[in-house]
């Protein structure tokens, strides 16, 4: 997160102090409880829907998790009442309701989780080639000398250029390793160490590791499909930890149990979470984990720091930062 806060601490005469509905937890209404705006938060009671909310409350700061699953087709009578600004805490939008997008700006947390996220993709990638988990001798008629995975010389695949896409970027650059990567727009310039590839059939056709770090749209729905998965080398590791729907999951599972692709490790399915009994659970292809590779030690903190810095910019009556775009849907 790297937006500068804004320096000066005086509010602009058009905007009064802000009344917040606090749907981040303690730790984000700490952070901005000594905010130089004197904004009045109110702290949402967690057992009622996150769109009730306030009318005299001029900003929402929401997340998915705070039970927009539940969220009604059409908005509710009197929405978005006095809302003028709603910051959330993830990076895709697709978990709320159309409605929630189609009225006051809405800012999103671009950035916030990107080095726990690759963080995750580096520790799948090595686990993948080494199979330390899987080497275990568990007596001693298992001792034996097991050939191990190497990253050198492989080529990893990046769809999706992101703060995520960078962060990887960064992170698997020491080990040796060759970096195509497909970007939606245009490379303003090349950086060093990578290479742009041109379509997504391009980028599983060379790639050993690929990780899909893309937003969710209408245009990358069903992106990994039968015929993409049929251009793939077999050595191929799909990381997804993007969105569920990017993947045609049983598209992907036909390929690993037909040998087209070696492996796939999953932060996000679809739907979320899977149902009773898919075999996405037990493939011993697959390393499965709850959506969870944004999380890590700083969470609340990288959040406040983002809320922060949009913040200043609301409270003096100037832009704000990472604002979701609806024609990009990201």
């Amino acid at each position: 997160m790297n937006t500068p806060r804004i320096e000066s601490r005086r509010a602009s005469t058009s905007v009064r102090s802000p009344i917040i509905v606090n749907q981040l937890g303690a730790e984000v209404r700490a952070a901005l409880a000594d905010h130089w705006s004197r904004p009045l938060i109110i702290d949402h009671p967690t057992d009622r829907a996150p769109w009730e909310i306030a009318p005299e409350a001029d900003v929402l700061l929401t997340r998915p998790l705070a039970g927009w699953h539940g969220a009604p087709a059409e908005k509710p009578a009197g929405w978005p009442f006095g809302l003028r600004w709603i910051q959330t805490a993830s990076t895709g939008v697709d978990f709320f309701p159309a409605w929630l997008l189609d009225g006051p700006v809405v800012t999103v947390g671009r950035g916030i989780s990107a080095d726990p996220i690759a963080e995750y993709v580096l520790a799948a990638i090595l686990s993948f080639e080494k199979r330390i988990h899987d080497i275990r001798p568990r007596s001693r008629a298992e001792w034996k000398i097991t050939p191990l995975g190497s990253l050198s010389g492989k080529t990893i695949g990046i769809a999706g250029f992101g703060a995520i896409g960078r962060a990887v970027v960064e992170r698997v650059k020491p080990f040796g390793v060759n970096i195509r990567v497909l970007r939606r727009s245009a490379w303003p310039y090349v950086l060093p160490g990578i290479q742009p590839v041109d379509s997504i059939e391009e980028l599983v056709a060379v790639s050993d590791h690929l990780v899909l770090a893309l937003p969710a749209t209408s245009k990358t729905a069903g992106l990994i499909n039968a015929d993409v998965l049929a251009r793939s080398k077999t050595s191929l590791h799909l990381i997804n930890v993007a969105r569920g729907r990017i993947v045609d999951q049983r598209a992907l599972l036909q390929a690993l149990d037909d040998g087209r692709i070696a492996g796939a490790t999953l932060d996000v399915t679809d739907p979320e979470p899977p149902p009773e009994g898919d075999p996405i659970y037990h493939h011993p292809k697959v390393v499965l984990t709850p959506h969870v590779s944004w999380t890590g030690g700083e969470d609340a903190k990288r959040l406040a720091d983002k809320t922060l810095v949009n913040l200043d910019a609301y409270a003096h009556g100037v832009a704000l930062a990472d604002v979701f775009d609806k024609n990009l849907e990201y």
